[in-house]
């Protein structure tokens, strides 16, 4: 018998090849799972709600899985302890709990992914963000990008900015259809100028899908682009319309909701 739980993870993506496991690469889900089992003593199988690519962070990453029922409250908080002194700084753990739900699934039970792009907009660049955000030096107009936000909300097919998977012969082309449910742009008080703050939630994303939007919004930013060119970009459905895709480091997963109330992985 087990016993299913769930982990709220933090990790820096930059020195990872992304999140999910891969059999010739160093990725967080693989490090996680190889420290779990050095501690359980036991074969672990693990989901994560989003798989983010190589160099793009996660704040509020969640992970289910199953552990033997004989383990309890208590040794669940020694486990989270134990994994985070083995995997720190780059992974941590940031709450784990027994869920009621022998159904729950990290990915499958989600409502909602949130994630967060942070671009510094100065002339020079700022070495302390350097492996968490996009340096743009040219000046951007945030209302512009701001208004180029408004098409993206909806229900839409994202196939100008998902790179679509590779298809087996015989096989369709998986939708590229996903329901945004928010995205907006703002500048970020505090001590670091120009610091911008792009956020955008939906109820799933496709690969990629983020980092384009992002990319394109920057050449709205720059004049490239018209705000209202946005649409008209989403409904040709070509990458070739799309801007360029923004680079990972100033990506993170932010957040994941469930029916059942969000993570309390928000933390703002």
């Amino acid at each position: 018998m087990s016993r299913r739980f769930r982990m709220t993870v933090a990790y820096d993506g930059t020195d990872f090849h992304g999140f999910a496991e891969h059999p010739d690469a160093r990725t967080v889900m693989g490090e996680l799972r190889t420290t779990i089992e050095r501690v359980t003593r036991q074969t672990a199988h693990l989901v994560g709600a989003g798989r983010t690519d190589a160099g793009v962070h996660g704040w509020g990453q969640v992970v289910s899985g199953d552990l033997p029922d004989s383990m309890d409250e208590a040794a669940l908080a020694d486990l989270q302890r134990r994994v985070n002194r083995m995997l720190a700084p780059e992974i941590a753990v940031r709450d784990a709990e027994f869920t009621d739900d022998p159904d729950f699934n990290a990915r499958f039970s989600a409502s909602y992914r949130h994630y967060r792009y942070h671009i510094v907009n100065t002339p020079e660049p700022h070495p302390l963000l350097a492996r968490t955000a996009w340096h743009v030096p040219q000046p951007l107009q945030l209302w512009a990008m701001q208004l180029a936000c408004d098409p993206l909300i909806g229900e839409h097919d994202f196939s100008t900015f998902c790179r679509r998977p590779k298809v087996s012969e015989g096989k369709p082309q998986r939708s590229m259809t996903r329901r945004v449910l928010s995205a907006g742009w703002k500048e970020v008080p505090g001590d670091v100028p120009g610091l911008l703050r792009f956020e955008i939630r939906a109820t799933a994303f496709c690969h990629q899908m983020v980092r384009s939007i992002v990319g394109t919004l920057v050449d709205v930013g720059h004049g490239k682009l018209h705000a209202g060119d946005m649409r008209a970009i989403l409904l040709r459905g070509d990458r070739a319309a799309a801007g360029q895709v923004a680079p990972p480091q100033g990506l993170v997963l932010w957040e994941v909701g469930y029916s059942t109330g969000p993570t309390r992985s928000a933390g703002a």
